[in-house]
């Protein structure tokens, strides 16, 4: 394999997002970035994954200004409602109470900002989960294998979390996981970088 004509940064504190990305076989460095992830007043769940993955990227570009920095993040929305990372067991029960028998969207965006130019490309990739009927047993049995406290939805669709679903629609499978590496494929192509 020829060596990669740019750095390449993925700016994220995620253990699931450095997973994904070593599937791509990428010299890739990983910075966490320090931002505050709120959403801001009257912004929808779109917006605000967007608005934060790129916030992430160009955080880490000001101490790489000559790589390509890419930036992600999930907003999981239940009707109305942004379920965020539960943190606690207590808080990850409500939220599987919520989504049994229901759809839930998980927005993921991904940002590619090449700091050189100043260039970014957004996109966003929604993936609708639609959780099985769950049992108070079956939520509790779950919590204590997975411990998904990290994880919007409460659920870790890579492991045992995938029996608590009866249905994904998404266009890229990795979106779910939190960074949609079909995307992430194409955009580094038009930046140059070509895969495999």
């Amino acid at each position: 394999m020829t060596a990669q004509p740019r750095e390449i940064v993925l700016a994220s504190s995620s253990s699931y997002r450095r997973a994904l990305i070593g599937r791509l076989g990428l010299d890739c460095a990983i910075i966490a970035p320090d931002i505050d992830e709120s959403a801001q007043p009257g912004e929808g769940p779109v917006n605000t994954a967007t608005r934060l993955a790129q916030a992430k990227a160009r955080k880490v570009a000001a101490n790489r200004p000559a790589a390509l920095i890419i930036g992600s993040d999930q907003v999981a929305l239940l009707d109305d409602t942004v379920l965020g990372k539960p943190g606690s067991h207590e808080a990850a029960v409500r939220q599987l109470r919520l989504m049994s028998g229901k759809n839930t969207v998980f927005h993921t965006a991904i940002c590619l900002y090449d700091a050189a130019s100043e260039e970014i490309q957004c996109a966003n990739v929604p993936t609708t989960v639609k959780m099985r009927e769950l049992s108070d047993e079956t939520i509790e049995r779950y919590l204590r294998e997975d411990q998904p406290y990290d994880c919007a939805g409460s659920a870790k669709i890579e492991a045992l979390g995938i029996a608590l679903v009866e249905k994904v629609e998404s266009d890229d499978p990795t979106a779910l996981i939190g960074l949609p590496l079909i995307t992430l494929v194409t955009m580094l192509k038009r930046a140059g970088i070509s895969l495999p």
